[in-house]
């Protein structure tokens, strides 16, 4: 019978897991405890059946193996009867939702701050996912941060290290451990859903892409699925090898940090599709030959076309979007007669309605896009859709763009980061918008009158849980519309996200500089919210 060892402890303030987890830097994490405090709380909510089933894998920051190691040994004292380990210490956070669908595990720990810089003096994270794959949703992260308040032990058992780089079974007391391959699961579901047989023959006709990976997670993923599945050239993925720090850059697919991927696709060497994703590889981003496409379009041109692929045709029940994204995906849903469903950000807010097969595809204006085949975002899923509608018809990243907005009209959008601010100017300003929300409707701000304005309340259409505060809106006569929200990603500080969009009808100027056409709301934001007094900010940090 193993010994289960029982260590005494005490709570660490602001353990508060945010949209995706508990993020903090790395030296957080490395005091004594605190990594345990928050797994046993996970343990203490979720309660797991004697024998249950645990998925752990994480994007291979540093610091990833240390917190493995631990859980593992943590998992066997709270009555786990196995846990599934990527090879490495490796799982997309796609894939973990996989394998946590596929193999029936009660839940999983994926240790990642996903987009974040990654290293001994940067960030690190760790997120539960629930039995759907999924993120565990506000009841269960609300008990969890509860519970960190009060802990005053964590439960482990004395066993050496498994061994992570190789294959194969393993013992922690009675528990077993099995190190998987992080890949073939998730790669064999891809070609499941898409049609990889005109994917190859575009690529044999000459078809070429470039996939940054950005020496994250889904390195090891393109080098299977695209190099060796598909027959892309050798070279078409770069920066394919996971580090620990990413090597020094940082990996967020936004057109600041894959600068060097938007500089190739705008020269003329530029090859047909350009690709990048990632920390953890639930994000994508998209560009085509001298066309970047941003993810609220990319939303909706996947949408528009999501039937090509031979896993969704005949079966598109509705789409959802975060309500920071913008309204082009609406447009998509309302043409073709199916529901658009509206939520907070946070990728949880969509597991409900695919559980309830109320949605087939969902997005988010940060990059991310996915469907029913998960409960995560994917950024690789994205890229492959891309390719599978594109192979299918015959056509460039550009004409599709253009095509679709002659068709539906085009949102111009744009989102501005203002990273790293103090959490009281951010806060204080908040306070401010929130006050005067009900003097808004009806002021003029240049050629801009309000029609409306409101903090964004979800009442979620399954459980009727309440969501309460999600954001501010500024919603204009013209159909444009202004979002103010703290951002809930960070480690420190706070970053406030301005979202701005203005709506072009068909007939209008559908391929005009975006800066310009949305001159009048970033007047409007300043205007309305004194951004530049309360931030100390003349200029966003960040606009994508």
């Amino acid at each position: 019978m193993t010994k289960i060892l029982t260590v005494p402890t005490t709570p660490f303030e602001g353990q508060a897991p945010g949209t995706s987890g508990l993020r903090k830097k790395v030296k957080i994490f490395q005091q004594p405890g605190y990594a345990e405090n928050f797994i046993q709380s996970v343990f203490d909510v979720v309660k797991p059946e004697s024998g249950a089933v645990l998925v752990i894998g994480g994007d291979g920051r540093f610091h990833n193996r240390t917190v493995i190691q631990q859980a593992i040994r943590m998992a066997a004292a709270n009555g786990y009867g196995r846990v599934l380990v990527g090879q490495g210490g490796i799982l997309s956070t796609p894939a973990a939702s996989h394998v946590i669908r596929k193999y029936g595990a009660s839940g999983g720990l994926i240790l990642s701050a996903s987009h974040n810089p990654g290293g001994p003096e940067e960030d690190f994270g760790i997120k539960y996912n629930i039995g759907n794959g999924g993120p565990a949703p506000e009841n269960v992260t609300d008990a969890v941060l509860a519970r960190t308040k009060v802990i005053d032990r964590w439960l482990t058992v004395e066993a050496p290290d498994v061994d992570l780089d190789e294959q194969g079974r393993a013992h922690v007391g009675e528990m077993i451990v099995d190190v998987i391959d992080p890949v073939r699961d998730y790669a064999d579901l891809m070609e499941e859903l898409f049609d990889f047989d005109a994917i190859r023959k575009a690529v044999a006709s000459g078809f070429t892409m470039r996939m940054d990976s950005m020496s994250a997670v889904t390195g090891p993923y393109a080098h299977e699925i695209l190099e060796k599945r598909l027959g892309f050239a050798a070279g078409t993925v770069v920066n394919g090898t996971p580090l620990e720090d990413f090597g020094g850059h940082h990996p967020d697919p936004n057109l600041i940090h894959a600068r060097e991927l938007y500089d190739l696709m705008m020269s003329d060497d530029a090859p047909d599709l350009g690709a990048a994703s990632d920390g953890d590889g639930d994000r994508n981003l998209i560009i085509g030959r001298g066309r970047f496409i941003t993810p609220s379009d990319s939303l909706a041109m996947l949408a528009a076309n999501i039937q090509i692929a031979p896993a969704y045709r005949g079966r598109l029940a509705g789409i959802a979007r975060s309500m920071p994204t913008s309204g082009a995906a609406d447009r998509v849903a309302q043409e073709l007669d199916v529901p658009l469903y509206e939520t907070p950000t946070g990728w949880k807010f969509f597991g409900n309605l695919l559980d309830a097969g109320k949605v087939t595809i969902c997005g988010e204006e940060s990059a991310g896009t996915g469907s029913d085949h998960v409960r995560e975002k994917d950024g690789l899923w994205a890229v492959l859709l891309w390719l599978n509608i594109l192979a299918v018809r015959g056509i460039s990243v550009d004409d599709l763009a253009r095509e679709h907005w002659a068709r539906f009209g085009r949102n111009y959008y744009a989102r501005h980061d203002y990273e790293g601010i103090a959490t009281e100017s951010a806060n204080a300003l908040m306070k401010e918008l929130t006050a005067k929300l009900s003097s808004l409707p009806g002021a003029t701000l240049g050629p801009l009158t309000v029609r409306e304005a409101d903090s964004f309340s979800y009442t979620d259409p399954v459980d009727e849980s309440v969501s309460a505060n999600q954001g501010i809106r500024v919603l204009f006569e013209d159909g444009s519309r202004i979002v103010f929200r703290l951002s809930g990603t960070g480690t420190q500080g706070a970053t406030l996200r301005v979202y701005l969009e203005r709506f072009e009808p068909r007939f209008g100027h559908l391929d005009a500089e975006t800066a310009a056409m949305l001159e009048h709301q970033v007047a409007a934001a300043e205007a309305i919210a004194g951004i530049a007094r309360h931030t100390g900010r003349s200029a966003p940090d960040v606009i994508t």
